[in-house]
């Protein structure tokens, strides 16, 4: 169908319009718009269609179809502008994107499109689209009494602790710290060994959407299910949770880092708080590998944990990236109290000097240096590179010892609290 003589010609009235740089390139989609609209549809092209939709002819439009590929991404803002043209005037916008990165669809998400579809085009899957546009939408419920709207708790029927491992300036071992902490608390030792309670389940969630490398570290893989539960928490229940999880050993449920680098803005406030919230509902502890960068969900895993733990190195670096987080968190009133700071690569028990250093720092920070990681050497990045916990390949190394003792030290205390509530 030639997209002008189709709207020029054709009597009945256009609801649809694809837009493309070449609509023939997408066949699959021609076929399902004439099985949903029959000829009630017309084609557009990129240049035309911020014009057409400024005509009367286009008041008649309930959606647009914008088809893309890879090759349409350095038009990325043209595109844009006929998205946000068309939600400007009450038009809906559906995205069909081949081979199409995160990031510009992303984009193009946050312009107005309400759906996207991927082309080829599943059974089905435009016929699905369109009834979700058309769709009433809901009527607004009657406000609570509390300004927060209600949320869906999940049903897990646990209460896990959450432990927060944010580096404050590269290298200085973080990654390392959240997925050994994690092995280590998943492999527990009790102290009776009448005890017959079951090993705490634990949850390791990679949130460095763009450098995370906890499934390099395990050598997990990456599933294309994280992207799109990150796309659409709203949905999410336990089973969409566990189905983005992948296990270790039988032992860890990992949240790896997605395939693609994606910005770090794709998630919000609510989703992150929604992902916790699940986490912590199906697991004993949840230990959360930060990136290195402060974004506006920060604050969510902050106020969510009950340790935030915060390494560091003994140099000018780390020393400068802990005054400004600290400035920061009591800028905004936020809990900085909850940073515990690690010292990674620390001096040993007799380098008087570095020990000396160490105490100027704290002095210097105000704060106080809780744990003392000892440098452990070349072995710990072999053993990150095959992709195995330290436990596993270099068990009496020191820093895997004092990582061991860590998990002891909060798994002791998260017992006695829990004994001290009943």
């Amino acid at each position: 169908m030639s997209g002008n003589a189709a709207l020029q010609a054709d009597p009945a009235p256009i609801v649809a319009c694809t837009v493309s740089r070449d609509v023939q390139e997408f066949d699959l989609l021609i076929e399902d718009m004439e099985t949903e609209l029959g000829e009630s549809w017309g084609d557009l092209s990129l240049d035309d269609a911020r014009a057409f939709l400024t005509q009367p002819e286009a008041e008649s439009l309930e959606f647009i179809a914008v088809a893309m590929d890879d090759r349409d991404e350095s038009n990325l803002a043209q595109i844009a502008e006929v998205i946000r043209e068309a939600t400007a005037r009450g038009i809906k916008a559906i995205v069909i994107a081949e081979e199409v990165s995160p990031i510009a669809l992303h984009q193009l998400l946050k312009m107005g499109a309400e759906e996207f579809v991927p082309y080829p085009l599943p059974e089905g899957a435009l016929h699905d689209a369109i009834e979700r546009l058309r769709a009433p939408d809901p009527e607004p419920e009657a406000p609570a009494h509390s300004a927060v709207p209600p949320t869906t708790k999940p049903q897990g029927g646990r209460e896990g602790v959450v432990l927060g491992v944010h580096g404050l300036a590269g290298g200085v071992g973080a990654t390392t710290l959240a997925v050994n902490l994690a092995w280590e608390l998943a492999n527990i030792e009790k102290a009776d060994k009448k005890d017959k309670k079951e090993p705490p389940r634990v949850c390791l969630l990679d949130l460095d959407l763009q450098m995370g490398s906890i499934a390099t570290y395990l050598d997990l893989p990456r599933r294309e299910t994280v992207y799109e539960m990150l796309s659409d928490t709203e949905s999410m229940d336990e089973e969409s949770f566990r189905a983005a999880l992948v296990t270790f050993n039988d032992k860890l449920h990992v949240f790896t880092a997605p395939n693609d680098m994606l910005p770090l803005d794709l998630v919000t406030n609510e989703d992150i708080e929604r992902i916790i919230a699940m986490a912590r509902s199906n697991f004993d502890y949840v230990v959360i590998d930060m990136p290195t960068t402060v974004v506006s969900w920060t604050e969510t895993v902050l106020n969510a944990a009950h340790v935030y733990f915060a390494p560091i190195e003994l140099d000018m670096r780390s020393a400068q990236n802990a005054l400004r987080m600290i400035r920061a968190l009591k800028a905004e009133d936020l809990p900085h109290t909850k940073l515990r700071y690690i010292l990674n690569r620390a001096p040993k028990f007799t380098d008087l000097n570095g020990k000396s250093r160490v105490k100027r720092l704290a002095e210097s920070l105000d704060i106080s240096i809780d744990v003392m990681m000892p440098d452990g050497g070349k072995p710990i990045v072999q053993a990150c590179d095959h992709g195995l916990p330290l436990a596993e390949t270099i068990a009496k190394n020191p820093l895997r010892k004092e990582i061991q003792k860590l998990a002891k030290s909060v798994h002791e205390v998260n017992e006695s609290a829990e004994a001290a509530a009943k």
